[in-house]
């Protein structure tokens, strides 16, 4: 037996949610937390039953309620996404229960999977029993199509906990999070200030895109660590990674080699990212990115 726990996005379902029945491989049980797009899930071809899981906890997120309420209910080999919350909600669920829980994977084949390792240097192989919980890198597996018919029930599960933490992030915009998107361009210390990151947020409206940023970007001019992509930030699979002045430092790499397509901007033609890079463009970010927006403005 398969669960899946839902991703949710605000009130609807997160579109990975497809992707994590896909790799379960059919007749999986969907947890929707908080009853969030239950009777979407539903549609999702190869789920086999929807169970809403419900409570006063999941007004909020907190991850040792959502953990304890989803893990009363969740059965079996368990699939979560791997972003923030499913990796804690993983982390937590699988201390509560006593079993293994594996991070990030990228393949499953039966009782084995996979994910990388030594900042994407290398892959490790892990056998895993029927009951361990798993969290899969986004944008890794096919996702499946609609069609489905699966029985919806409720389950009320209201957590009992003693301390809970709320964390209030004003957003300027619902822009996407880069764990999640499907295109991200992101930004270092070439782009020269903070302000000039303006540009890049242009030209992610222009792609429905994700803006990330280096490490020494958060670092030195105290954007918001959830943009930072690398080792220490998040890990991206994006089917485009766009990297504007970004040298390529490997802690960077670590967390975006896997990208299907890098193109990447810098002014220095020996930069570390032109080594990864299926495109390389050697120019200043404001040679570049006016005659990239002019490009997409004309498609």
């Amino acid at each position: 037996m398969v669960t899946v726990i839902a991703e949710i996005s605000g009130n609807s379902l997160h579109s990975v949610t497809a992707q994590l029945v896909g790799a379960a491989g059919g007749d999986a049980t969907v947890l929707c937390p908080g009853g969030i797009g239950a009777s979407e899930a539903a549609t999702l071809s190869g789920v086999a039953k929807v169970i809403s899981v419900e409570g006063d906890c999941f007004s909020s997120f907190d991850g040792g309620a959502w953990a304890s309420a989803l893990g009363s209910v969740a059965e079996g080999r368990i699939i979560a996404a791997s972003t923030a919350n499913g990796r804690e909600i993983a982390a937590r669920m699988a201390a509560a229960k006593g079993i293994a829980v594996v991070q990030d994977v990228t393949s499953i084949s039966g009782n084995s999977v996979s994910r990388s390792i030594y900042s994407g240097k290398a892959v490790e192989s892990i056998t895993i029993s029927d009951d361990t919980i798993l969290t899969l890198r986004p944008n890794t597996f096919a996702p499946v199509d609609g069609g489905g018919s699966a029985a919806v029930s409720t389950v009320n599960q209201s957590a009992d906990v003693a301390t809970s933490v709320k964390e209030a992030i004003a957003k300027a915009s619902e822009r996407l999070d880069v764990a999640d998107a499907d295109i991200i361009i992101s930004g270092g210390r070439g782009m020269g200030s903070i302000e000039n990151f303006s540009h890049l947020e242009a030209i992610a409206d222009q792609l429905g895109a994700a803006v990330g940023a280096s490490r020494a970007v958060v670092d030195e001019w105290g954007m918001s660590h959830s943009m930072q992509v690398g080792q220490t930030g998040k890990t991206v699979n994006p089917s485009l990674y766009i990297a504007v002045g970004i040298s390529g430092a490997i802690q960077h790499l670590a967390g975006m080699r896997s990208s299907k397509y890098i193109v990447a901007i810098n002014k220095d033609p020996d930069a570390p990212i032109f080594g990864v890079a299926d495109y390389g463009i050697v120019a200043t970010w404001e040679e570049a990115l006016p005659a990239l927006a002019d490009a997409l403005s004309n498609l």
